[in-house]
């Protein structure tokens, strides 16, 4: 296991020679993002779409750091949105989407291939077809020329710091068609934005680590294999989030899961080898000739104010996890909104896996694997 720096978070020299593309930068970015957003989605001209038919249903394709967008659309609108909202990850579209559906293609460069070929598809199936990624790229072009409609948005240093640029034309569309409510004059994206200034001035580099909550996150996550478990109606994505922030940013991995379903599988593990064994069974043992073992830790991303369920289920939880010596992280929801309550989490993630990064002495930017896996794809053969 690679070396551990935690004093390394609160080094102002050690962090900006590591993050050397502004990876923190970009995370601060994201209330600039939802305002940018919002007014290239006013500017699009979107009311070709036909907002006050309702679809069938609403498809969301797209891929990695701009899928992500389609399951804040579906996390925000909820169990009670009229119409199934569905992301699809992958070529083309499943076969039941026709004229009578709604398909949002988001590409942050506009030129994914997987999200390229369902666009082209929701054209000729003549579904209403909204765009979401870079100007001037072959997505753009694609939707128009299909009859659809394009929001052209500026990346953030990368798809996966882009979430808020993404994410907003789609929950404006949503907010038009009436799948979710952002209230009068959609005033929740700018008590959002406000929210996540807030956090950018709590969870940055300049705050250090006994008062900022994003880095005593990524010190505790630092050395476990973390099992992160979301409960609630947000608490899923933001999980599932910090997975993929965690794999991306810090090149580490994780299990991801979600309340009820965890405990019907993954709970198991508490069990197994990378638990912490019972805290009886380690009062008495000499630790000082011990390897730091890799133990889980679980990590619950909470938005269960609202459900009396959840909530015992997290604590029980909880309780189980500290009973067999495995340690527990918890993140709660905080804000009026839905919108303001899922900002309070993914921001803080974001900072987090960041932080984790440079925990590890990892360069929280370069994506060498993908990068590799992309070349490997686009020559003609393969060994």
């Amino acid at each position: 296991m690679a070396a551990i720096d935690l004093d390394r978070l609160d080094d102002a020299d050690a962090i900006a020679a590591l993050d050397a593309s502004d990876m923190l930068r970009a995370v601060a970015s994201s209330a600039a993002q939802v305002r940018a957003a919002h007014t290239a989605t006013e500017e699009a001209a979107l009311s070709a779409l036909a907002f006050d038919a309702r679809p069938r249903a609403v498809v969301v394709t797209g891929m990695g750091g701009s899928a992500i967008a389609g399951e804040a659309l579906a996390a925000v609108a909820g169990v009670r949105c009229p119409v199934p909202v569905v992301v699809h990850r992958g070529y083309g579209l499943p076969g039941w989407v026709g004229a009578a559906d709604v398909v949002m293609a988001v590409s942050c460069s506009g030129t994914t291939a997987e999200t390229l070929t369902a666009a082209a598809e929701a054209a000729r199936r003549g579904a209403r077809l909204l765009g979401v990624g870079a100007a001037d790229s072959q997505l753009e072009s694609q939707c128009l020329a299909g009859g659809g409609r394009f929001v052209p948005v500026t990346t953030w240093l990368s798809p996966r710091s882009s979430f808020w640029t993404l994410a907003v034309p789609l929950l404006l569309a949503g907010h038009r068609f009436g799948l979710l409510d952002l209230g009068p004059d959609v005033g929740a994206l700018e008590a959002t934005a406000a929210s996540l200034e807030s956090i950018a001035t709590m969870c940055g580099p300049d705050r250090e680590s006994y008062t900022n909550p994003a880095k005593a996150l990524a010190a505790e996550l630092a050395g476990s294999l973390p099992l992160i478990w979301g409960t609630g109606q947000l608490g899923p994505l933001a999980a599932a989030r910090l997975g993929a922030q965690i794999a991306e940013n810090a090149k580490l991995p994780s299990v991801v899961g979600a309340l009820p379903e965890a405990h019907h599988n993954q709970v198991v593990a508490f069990d197994g080898a990378m638990a912490g064994g019972r805290s009886e069974d380690d009062l008495f043992r000499d630790r000082v000739e011990d390897e730091e073992p890799y133990r889980l830790r679980l990590v619950l991303v909470r938005d269960d104010d609202a459900d009396e369920g959840a909530k015992k289920r997290a604590h029980i939880s909880a309780d189980l996890a500290s009973e067999r010596g495995i340690r527990v992280s918890v993140l709660g929801a905080q804000g009026e909104t839905t919108l303001e309550r899922l900002a309070s989490l993914i921001a803080t993630l974001d900072y987090a896996s960041v932080y984790l990064a440079l925990a590890y002495g990892v360069d929280p930017t370069p994506i060498a694997a993908i990068d590799e896996l992309k070349r490997a794809l686009a020559a003609p053969t393969y060994p």
